[in-house]
């Protein structure tokens, strides 16, 4: 449970948590994480026979990673001590636990969310749109991201190797999880108001970024990857049609040479996202963040040294080609004024004798 200044409902969570495990008659124990309480709660936690775990440094993810990494059980369920979930019945966590899931995610738009214990932007907007990003972003079999009731096996929780210390913790154990192909499952939970008389730590706007942010750099593909080659296809495309002269679309609406370069734009930054995209892949599985992908390791080891450098000298003498070229057409015409919309479509000006007007 994780722990910063929750006295009004600390106890009873630990209470209802040791009355299951009792009933249960499952040989567990009930880890408090707290992230530097002020109001009592590490003596609350103490006197009702829970381990106290103290982690300085802030924030919900921290809270919850140091928390697990003391558990010595080999399964680990995790819960907000604010009771607004119930822990006197975990059954359907173990279960699914013991049935060979790595990962049990609680949900709560099917087990039911109490009046007021769920802002309606949380409910109708955050929640939804955030959790369907990931599904489509990773294939996530889980519909509810940010439930904060779940429970997952030792072993999962260190292959998944998390490393975020805010909320978007609750994201990043899902997306791993995924990544490493760990067997998810879902259990219905009921959300209940909290019993807290202060505000929640939870900041809607700032917090949802925050997973955002995590799930977009998590995903180079959809990132970087994706537009890139939108913005090349569209920049071709666009280029190729304006390549031979302006395209009438409506008799006051003329497509020409500032479509054309917007067009050649468009390749420009679409081909700079595709090399973000790599280095970012690149980058995440090396340092563990995404799981490494043998045939993305094979194609970057055929990009050596020495084949980058032989196309970027091909690319930079056929840069140098065209300057040169553009030179020799403008001093063929006295270095006067050019007409643009004909000199930006080299291709189809080339050839043209010095005494041939471009315009």
């Amino acid at each position: 449970m994780p722990c910063l200044n929750e006295a009004e409902t600390l106890e009873i969570c630990i209470r209802k948590a040791q009355g299951w495990l009792s009933a249960a008659r499952c040989n567990g124990e009930v880890i408090v994480a707290d992230n530097g309480s002020t109001d009592g709660s590490v003596q609350i936690a103490e006197r009702c026979g829970a381990t106290v775990v103290h982690v300085p440094m802030r924030g919900y993810g921290a809270a919850l990673y140091h928390g697990s990494r003391a558990a010595r059980g080999q399964f680990v369920i995790m819960g907000d001590s604010d009771d607004s979930y119930d822990f006197s019945d975990l059954s359907l966590f173990v279960n699914g636990l013991r049935g060979g899931c790595d990962l049990v995610m609680g949900n709560r738009f099917r087990g039911g969310i109490m009046p007021g214990a769920m802002p309606w932007k949380n409910r109708h907007i955050g929640n939804p749109i955030l959790s369907g990003i990931g599904r489509l972003l990773f294939g996530s079999p889980a519909a509810d991201f940010h439930c904060g009731l779940r429970g997952f096996t030792k072993d999962a929780f260190e292959r998944m190797d998390l490393r975020t210390t805010g909320m978007e913790f609750a994201s990043e154990m899902v997306i791993k999880a995924t990544l490493r192909k760990l067997k998810i499952a879902e259990v219905p939970v009921t959300l209940s108001k909290d019993g807290r008389s202060r505000p929640p730590h939870l900041k809607p706007w700032r917090d949802g970024w925050r997973h955002l942010r995590f799930m977009l750099l998590f995903s180079p593909r959809w990132l970087f990857l994706y537009p890139g080659i939108a913005l090349v296809v569209v920049g071709l495309l666009l280029g190729g049609v304006l390549l031979r002269g302006p395209v009438q679309l409506l008799p006051n609406i003329t497509f020409d040479v500032h479509t054309f370069l917007m067009a050649a734009m468009f390749i420009i930054v679409g081909l700079q996202s595709i090399s973000f995209a790599i280095i970012g892949r690149r980058f995440a599985s090396r340092y563990g963040f995404i799981p490494r992908s043998e045939k993305f390791d094979r194609a970057l080891e055929s990009l050596t040294l020495e084949r980058i450098l032989l196309v970027a000298i091909i690319l930079m003498l056929a840069g140098a080609g065209s300057l040169f070229w553009g030179l020799e057409q403008w001093a063929a015409r006295n270095f006067g004024a050019l007409n643009t919309s004909r000199t930006l479509r080299a291709p189809c000006s080339f050839g043209a004798t010095p005494g041939t007007s471009l315009a």
